[in-house]
């Protein structure tokens, strides 16, 4: 089924499409291209060779990525309605640009990319070290998306059908702008917009743009380090992810909907606050035997927390949906999507 013949896309979502090269490797490959587990970094000129290194050297394999585009993915999985989770974000005209179309479109989802005819389709280095993953992405066509194409007579009709939105911090080093058009359609509108942290460099190198949109935000995303990275940009004395939670529910918002923070911290509890309240929502184990990769998790808990927020479900049913969708994606390599979901609410 095409886009065009399927019912409107109730979530719209914006972010850098990205081919994912994964490969396990030993720490040194994360100490020659100075990374650490668990972080996420955009390409300097000395990491662009990682690429070829692992391509040349180790077993890798090929994924369709980009943080964005694995929570649309998820939440459409979640769903199970035809094309009910679109996504807009910037590839290029080539065979890699096609291949995450086609991965996406097998996944129900909705594509709306522009393509670019300057720069490749972005690609994302994922080296995994002891089930953690160190991320180098090099935007390339993810970084040449333009504003005029969300002014386009088809993208302003998905973003007019839409009802919920969800765009990563990691869009805030592509196209601020695109944000901002996105975020006050949503608040002119009472429609619910939603943005992740996504990685401790944005709080630290992007805080502007991310201040900018943060008025706007019904419901903040980030993990502990994503949250500390932030409590320590903005002059916070207590780090913890309670008292981050705590801080970003509270910063100044346009509209009448309370902000709802949510942040996460791997297999312990996953913190929420909005509206003066905190509380918390247990993750349940996972055997350690049976974690094949981390990478991804963070992006389908926000996938399987939108797709009971979609259906209007309370704030702890979400975040057990979010649970539930890492605990899946944790189980495979990448964010590999298979069967149907067995959550139930």
């Amino acid at each position: 089924m095409s886009a065009s013949s399927a019912s409107p896309s109730v979530l719209m979502g914006m972010c850098n499409p990205l081919l994912d090269i994964s490969a396990e490797v030993p720490m040194d490959v994360l100490e020659k291209y100075n990374v650490t587990p668990g972080s996420a970094c955009l390409a300097d000129e000395k990491q662009l060779k990682v690429y070829d290194d692992l391509i040349n050297n180790h077993k890798v394999q090929y994924i369709a990525g980009g943080a964005g585009q694995n929570t649309i993915r998820v939440c459409q999985w979640m769903l199970q309605e035809p094309k009910a989770a679109a996504f807009v974000g910037s590839v290029g005209k080539d065979q890699t640009g096609q291949t995450l179309r086609a991965q996406a479109e097998k996944d129900d989802v909705a594509v709306h990319y522009h393509e670019d005819d300057q720069a490749p389709t972005g690609t994302c280095a994922c080296l995994i070290y002891k089930h953690e993953r160190a991320l180098i992405t090099n935007l390339a066509a993810a970084n040449n998306y333009k504003f005029a194409h969300l002014q386009r007579e088809d993208i302003a009709s998905v973003v007019n059908n839409a009802k919920f939105f969800y765009i990563t911090g990691f869009f805030l080093t592509v196209s601020p702008d695109s944000i901002q058009h996105v975020a006050k359609h949503a608040l002119e509108n009472n429609k619910v917009f939603t943005m992740n942290l996504s990685a401790p460099f944005i709080s630290q190198f992007f805080s502007e743009p991310l201040m900018a949109a943060m008025p706007y935000v019904d419901i903040l995303f980030g993990n502990e380090s994503e949250a500390e990275a932030f409590a320590q940009k903005m002059g916070y004395e207590d780090t913890s992810a309670q008292a981050v939670a705590e801080k970003i529910a509270a910063l100044p918002k346009h509209g009448s909907r309370p902000r709802v923070a949510v942040i996460t911290q791997g297999p312990k509890c996953t913190v929420i606050a909005t509206e003066g309240k905190t509380f918390t929502v247990d993750v349940p184990p996972v055997a350690q035997d049976s974690i094949v990769d981390v990478n991804g998790a963070g992006d389908a808990f926000v996938g399987g927390f939108l797709s009971q927020l979609i259906k209007g479900k309370d704030l702890e049913t979400c975040a057990k949906a979010g649970h539930y969708a890492a605990s899946v994606i944790l189980k495979v390599s990448g964010t590999v999507l298979s069967g149907k979901p067995e959550f139930q609410a």
